[in-house]
């Protein structure tokens, strides 16, 4: 009769171990059901699920696995794993699967606790667990504003998913941390396209707010904004009043703006290590045409769409030409790139922060609210607060080992 065993090992990392352990197995002609193996601060811990034949005794292969642990300092242990444990681990192959990720400054225990807590509440087990995040020196962890963490949890099992992401929205409103939750499928491991919103996403200001403070009219555009972004009043009413404001700015300001704009933390290197995975990057902005030029410029965006600003002897005329770019524009414009590229938009990703960019976010495959307001938050299927714009890289299951850019 065939033996299954569960062949644990424990120890040192060096290189060869796997490969001592399962050459002797080989002399044996066992088979390998399922093998797992990790490395933490220097410490492997090795898994192998062994189909020991019938034709041979499992006691001479387990006593030379045991020795060769012996010789090479590893502690090695063996569980016997019967028919019906078997079989209810293989029939629990079929369950969905999610992937949970968890991005903060710097992790900590209970941050790791309560997220758990609740994967342990719906009744997911967890399969595997990793760090995306790269290795931090102490006195950099403790000093470093910009430092970042994240842990990638494998799950399976059936779940309610809109409960199971209202529990984690409230964990990160205590904690001051971010939890995504994706189905894990091909479509996540294949992403082609992202488009971003411009004001307060790939930049930290909103454009239209700095040219009216060069107008002098900043305290009135300023709130139209605010009461915009929070879905208070319809976005075309809003950027026409807002606009109307600028009458008379001269031209040379906008490049003087242009300028001083503060990229986004994490957006240069966002881009940039998109770009050399081949992903298409776009612009989808509500606001002006001339600031979506000068970023692609600086960046290397492939596609902007955004609102051309009217200029009549080099002043601003207070109103915009061409269609207006709301939010159902950037939904439409998403769908527009994704089907000239010929990208499913399941294959798609769109990043934005306001309540005019929920269509382009609820649209695409992957629809992430950065720094947004708590409506955009509630509504968007993936938020990040915490991190730079780079976290989305963490989305994407991209190490910081895996790094291209630069």
């Amino acid at each position: 009769m065939k033996e299954v065993v569960l062949i644990k090992v424990n120890g040192e990392d060096k290189p060869g171990v796997t490969a001592k352990i399962t050459s002797i197995l080989a002399k044996y002609n066992v088979s390998i059901l399922d093998i797992g193996q990790a490395e933490i601060h220097d410490n492997l811990s090795l898994g192998i699920l062994a189909e020991i034949p019938s034709s041979i005794e499992s006691a001479p292969a387990l006593k030379d696995v045991l020795f060769c642990g012996y010789e090479m300092g590893m502690a090695v242990s063996f569980t016997p794993v019967s028919t019906e444990n078997y079989n209810h681990w293989v029939s629990a192959q079929g369950k969905p699967r999610h992937i949970i990720t968890l991005l903060a400054r710097k992790l900590t225990a209970e941050h790791l606790s309560r997220v758990t807590r609740i994967v342990a509440d719906y009744e997911l087990n967890i399969d595997n667990i990793s760090r995306l995040s790269g290795r931090v020196a102490l006195e950099d962890e403790a000093s470093n504003e910009f430092s970042k963490a994240c842990v990638e949890f494998s799950v399976r099992g059936t779940v309610d998913q809109g409960a199971l992401r209202a529990e984690f929205l409230t964990v990160s409103s205590e904690l001051g941390v971010d939890i995504a939750m994706q189905q894990d499928s091909p479509f996540r491991r294949n992403r082609r396209l992202v488009a971003f919103d411009m004001d307060s996403t790939l930049i930290e200001a909103e454009v239209i707010d700095e040219l009216a403070k060069e107008a002098g009219v900043g305290d009135e555009v300023i709130a139209i904004t605010e009461s915009a972004m929070r879905g208070e009043i319809d976005f075309n009413e809003s950027f026409i009043r807002r606009v109307a404001l600028l009458k008379g700015l001269d031209e040379s300001v906008l490049e003087a703006v242009a300028q001083r704009l503060p990229i986004t933390e994490g957006a240069e290197r966002l881009v940039s290590t998109l770009k050399k995975l081949g992903y298409k990057t776009a612009i989808l902005s509500g606001g002006f045409q001339y600031f979506g030029r000068f970023l692609q410029k600086k960046l290397g965006i492939d596609y902007v769409h955004a609102n051309e600003l009217e200029i009549v002897d080099g002043k601003v005329t207070g109103n915009v030409t061409g269609t207006i770019v709301n939010g159902e524009r950037k939904a439409f414009l998403l769908q527009e790139i994704a089907d000239s590229e010929s990208i499913s938009l399941q294959q798609t990703i769109a990043v934005g922060d306001g309540a005019n960019d929920l269509p382009m976010l609820s649209k695409a495959g992957l629809g992430i609210a950065f720094r947004a307001k708590p409506l955009v938050r509630e509504n968007a299927e993936q938020a990040i607060s915490t991190l730079g714009l780079d976290g989305v890289l963490y989305l994407l299951g991209i190490r910081d080992r895996d790094d291209v850019h630069g």
